[in-house]
């Protein structure tokens, strides 16, 4: 599992009073309706179709999800086909669907901000429209309030420093690696996003490491589970532990996988949102001034 599970999804909503049981009952208390259930089980098989047969689900999901009456559960369907969409190239027009259908759920249902904090719901649709350059013509405060922490976000990384040390025991360094293009990757064994991009990740290592790339995978589990997953799949790249979570919270991350570019100077240039095909971090890296 990737991201952002039911359950959390319904605590980000602030619905916690709807939801009291442990995750393993949370979908089964979300009590759907007969028009809802199907389409939560077929949210439930995405990651079994094919990338074109996905894209193409995907899409009909979002429609069908539009369609439905004005209930929390379809901000919740809304949101988590939102989650499961940025994973990979599912195409412009699949991701504007998603879009639109979120911005749509959000109008019915407008939510209360938190302590300040925008809704969650607020946020995935201020990610979809800045990362995957979607477009909404959503008009509510909390959504302008989510863009502008995101942008207050990529200022706060600009030149961002941290040291960690990897399954070698070498010691890594932004600062040190000034003059390089690096890529942060968060990630983890038992997410199948992650371990999806991998093998592309360290492909590219190799395609331009002599050109000054340098991939830093931040991990914050274990030792003694890392090590054998990236033997096990000979991955060159370095693999960094943060079992503390402390770079983990300096990047503000609360879903995996998430990468950050940086260019030669530091530059934060690009970021992606979740899990990333090789054409598209080949793009992510021309901007970094990699081709």
């Amino acid at each position: 599992m990737k991201k952002i599970s039911w359950f959390a999804l319904v605590i980000g909503l602030g619905l916690s009073g709807f939801i009291t049981s442990p995750y393993e009952q949370a979908q089964e208390r979300l009590a759907f309706s007969q028009q809802e259930k199907p389409l939560a089980d077929r949210l439930g098989g995405l990651r079994e179709l094919s990338d074109t047969e996905r894209a193409h689900a995907t899409r009909q999901l979002a429609l069908q999800i539009r369609e439905l009456p004005a209930t929390r559960n379809k901000l919740l369907l809304a949101l988590n086909l939102s989650s499961l969409s940025t994973e990979g190239d599912l195409g412009y027009d699949t991701l504007q669907d998603v879009a639109a259908t979120l911005a749509n759920a959000l109008r019915e249902q407008p939510q209360q901000a938190q302590n300040g904090v925008p809704s969650y719901a607020y946020t995935a649709l201020a990610k979809l429209v800045r990362y995957e350059h979607v477009q909404t013509a959503l008009d509510d405060p909390q959504f302008a309030d989510a863009m502008a922490k995101l942008q207050s976000e990529e200022r706060r990384l600009q030149h961002v420093d941290f040291a960690l040390t990897d399954l070698q025991g070498k010691a890594w360094s932004m600062k040190e690696l000034r003059g390089k293009v690096v890529l942060v990757n968060f990630w983890a064994t038992w997410c199948p996003p992650c371990r999806k991009e991998m093998p592309d990740l360290d492909s590219l290592s190799r395609q331009f490491g002599e050109q000054g790339l340098v991939i830093l995978a931040i991990s914050d589990e274990t030792e003694d589970k890392v090590r054998p997953f990236i033997e096990q799949r000979k991955i060159g790249y370095p693999i960094l532990l943060d079992p503390g979570r402390k770079i983990n919270a300096l990047f503000n991350i609360d879903s995996i996988p998430e990468t950050f570019l940086f260019d030669r100077k530091g530059n934060l240039t690009a970021q992606a949102i979740d899990m990333r095909t090789k054409k598209q971090f080949l793009a992510m890296l021309k901007q970094a001034g990699l081709k």
